[in-house]
């Protein structure tokens, strides 16, 4: 590891003195350690203040110091350059940012001497058909959804083929990784990250018979805007919005290129689900129950 770079979200309660801790670190150790713009309030930073879109030319890692919401924005300027994402969590519930500030300098470590293991995670790449060729990356989802307080009608197709059309709220479409976000909150179905494979999950739909499908992450998917819907959004990983209009046609596939994730042996997928969303957690009913 000859270099790191740096993306915080500062706004959050003790952002900056991790990062100051990160610093202080790497000048222990002789890392370059390169800042991105924004955070040239941090004691320290104008050493090495680059543009945000050079971080990954620079850096052979690249911390994301905040929520997922500055994971999955890290995720897309890293985009197909193979630089791998350690995520320290300074927050809330942080299931894509598992490591902690409390043992900082020990992951720094650890990451220095190569005792972590990569986790390449599938990415969508979707298009709109007015959108003059104009892709968006996705590492956790693409959500079609209503723009005003009619339902949306849209219709679903994979490799041209026609599956069903929705009258609902809107429509997910997730990778595995975003399979524990918005669409696991519509009712769709936990997928190891690891997988290869695409999630349509419908949003409030207005029939009991909709239900989420899964699809062979090779399949690409079509949703096309009705002409009864006059207006819609496409929201790719809940930061950046398209507006749509009636009959277009948003083509969603997966990259050809997956985000690297660093992670170490004890943060097991499993073990995360049990201790961020208490899955399968039964209550304690009395004092010699163990769970």
């Amino acid at each position: 590891m000859d270099s790191i770079g740096v993306i915080a979200n500062l706004n959050r309660s003790g952002a900056q003195q991790v990062v100051e801790r990160l610093a202080k670190w790497c000048d222990e150790h002789d890392t370059p350690l390169y800042f991105c713009q924004e955070m040239t309030s941090v004691s320290g930073a104008s050493r090495n203040v680059v543009q945000r879109c050079d971080l990954p030319e620079l850096c052979d890692v690249i911390l994301s110091m905040g929520g997922d919401g500055t994971l999955l924005a890290t995720a897309r300027l890293v985009g197909d350059s193979g630089v791998p994402i350690l995520g320290i969590n300074i927050g809330s519930l942080g299931f894509l940012t598992e490591q902690t500030p409390v043992d900082l300098e020990r992951t720094l470590q650890r990451l220095s001497e190569g005792g972590y293991h990569l986790q390449e995670r599938m990415v969508l790449a979707a298009s709109v058909s007015t959108a003059d060729g104009k892709t968006s990356c996705a590492l956790n989802d693409v959500v079609i959804a209503r723009s005003d307080i009619r339902m949306a009608s849209i219709a679903l197709y994979s490799n041209g083929d026609y599956i069903c059309s929705y009258n609902a709220d809107g429509l997910v479409i997730s990778t595995p990784t975003g399979s524990t976000a918005y669409s696991l909150a519509v009712g769709g179905p936990i997928l190891n990250p690891e997988m290869d494979a695409i999630v349509a999950s419908p949003i409030a739909p207005h029939s009991l018979a909709s239900r989420p499908l899964v699809f062979n992450a090779n399949e690409a998917l079509t949703v096309e805007i009705s002409p009864d819907t006059e207006v819609a959004v496409m929201i790719v990983d809940g930061q950046e919005s398209t507006k749509l209009k009636n009959g277009d046609r948003i083509s969603i596939e997966k990259a050809n290129y997956r985000v690297r994730l660093i992670r170490f042996d004890e943060n097991s997928f499993y073990k995360v689900l049990r201790e961020k969303l208490h899955w399968g957690y039964l209550p304690i009913q009395d004092s010699t129950r163990i769970v």
